[in-house]
């Protein structure tokens, strides 16, 4: 399981520096600097999973993470003429959500490994480490973050790591079956959330009194 955890890692890595250049690209950024952006998203939920662990830094320990961030960031880079806007910020959100589920499965089963604050920790890392570098991705560039549309986003990374942990609890001899169709299940539910611009209800979303 640790070395498909690693895998699913690295596709994770260059999926989320991906988004990151063609989240700025249209706005005419140079190569250097949506290299940087999108090596910071790929590493930055990461990153801040391992310092609440107090663990050393993932990509510190295997540099090769920032090797995969920068060749997918360039290669986005190359790329990115080839579509139009309204293609490049969809192709954005259907990898922004596969970098989001790869993200969200590893942590959690990171953290489990780990023992940390089971069964909850790893739910709450999973998702931390899902969303993190999306946010830090938005808030660089500039856009309004996917957290805080009505958009679904944050809910089928929740119940994937959920039914990952609930299947390590209850059945961890499936682990890495359970690992895969964790993965699957928030993809699809993303891309559906996508595809047809699911949203939540209104009765469950803010809204201030009037007057």
């Amino acid at each position: 399981m640790n070395t498909l955890t690693y895998w699913v890692g690295m596709a994770g890595t260059a999926a989320f520096a991906v988004t990151a250049v063609l989240a700025v690209a249209p706005r005419g950024v140079d190569f250097f600097g949506a290299t940087v952006l999108g090596i910071i998203t790929a590493i930055g939920g990461g990153t801040i999973r391992d310092i609440i662990l107090d663990v050393p830094v993932f990509w510190a320990a295997d540099l090769a993470y920032l090797w995969v961030a920068l060749a997918a960031s360039l290669a986005a880079f190359a790329a990115n003429s080839l579509f139009t806007r309204k293609e490049i910020y969809s192709l954005m959100l259907y990898i922004d959500g596969l970098g989001a589920s790869l993200f969200a499965i590893a942590a959690t089963d990171k953290v489990w490994a780990l023992d940390f604050g089971r069964p909850l920790a790893p739910v709450i890392l999973g998702i931390i480490t899902a969303i993190g570098g999306g946010l830090i991705r938005d808030v660089l560039a500039g856009r309004q973050t996917l957290l805080m549309r009505r958009e679904i986003y944050a809910i089928p990374i929740s119940f994937g790591c959920a039914l990952y942990v609930a299947l390590l609890e209850f059945a961890p001899a499936y682990r890495s079956l359970g690992a895969a169709a964790a993965i699957v299940v928030i993809f699809v539910l993303r891309a559906a959330a996508i595809h047809w611009n699911l949203t939540v209800p209104d009765r469950l979303a803010s809204k201030p009194k009037e007057g």
